[in-house]
């Protein structure tokens, strides 16, 4: 049985991809400003790792912690998602937009209620592992879904030294095990190492906002 659809079949192409119940699914949230290989090697990392089905990106009207100063539309930055991603089994969504928030909380419980049959993963990389106790209700993100942290060097230390980390260090299970977190109930994470990726979102805009190589402004 598929996710019941939007009221409004326009909205409905950029909110919550299909599914079928029982599918492990991986969540990827970020602005994506711009979007890059990174991303989309974190997202077939985590998808063999973890023995997801599918990846849902989710893009973001903006970052609650960041300065959204230069933050491109949301048209520009989907459409170079969907051209980064460029994979069967990534889909890029609005949800965020669609449902009018911009907090990862709601956005899972808004996911949880929608499509009890799916089971999801929350993906991360270690950078944002080491912020976590910043976002708004991290506990009851945690306790909604499991997680998997993704290594993203040099970060490693002072994510696994984190208040979230440590606050969480009980519900931590083996990488060797990684395949099974999608079943297991929350709260449950890991933290995923052996990609190696030096890029990031800042790393490739200019001073004045717009996408190094491209002069997207």
């Amino acid at each position: 049985m598929k996710c019941a659809p939007a009221p409004d079949p326009a909205r409905m192409s950029h909110g919550i991809p299909p599914y079928s119940d029982g599918m492990r699914i991986g969540l990827l949230g970020g602005s994506f400003n711009p979007p890059h290989e990174a991303h989309r090697a974190i997202s077939l990392f985590a998808m063999k790792r973890l023995r997801l089905d599918r990846i849902w990106w989710l893009v973001s009207p903006g970052n609650p912690l960041k300065d959204n100063g230069t933050l491109h539309t949301l048209r520009e930055r989907v459409s170079a998602a969907k051209k980064i991603a460029h994979h069967p089994r990534i889909d890029i969504s609005c949800l965020e937009t669609v449902i009018g928030t911009r907090y990862t909380a709601d956005t899972i419980s808004y996911l949880r209620r929608r499509c009890p049959g799916a089971r999801f993963v929350w993906i991360m990389g270690a950078d944002n592992l080491a912020q976590f106790s910043r976002w708004e209700r991290w506990q009851n993100i945690a306790s909604m879904v499991p997680i998997a942290v993704v290594d993203r060097p040099p970060d490693s230390f002072r994510a696994l030294a984190s208040t979230a980390a440590q606050t969480l260090m009980p519900y931590r299970i083996d990488e060797r095990n990684a395949g099974s977190l999608a079943s297991r109930r929350a709260p449950a994470w890991t933290f995923l190492t052996g990609l190696k990726s030096n890029l990031s979102s800042t790393g490739l805009r200019n001073p004045d906002g717009s996408w190094k190589g491209t002069g997207a402004r």
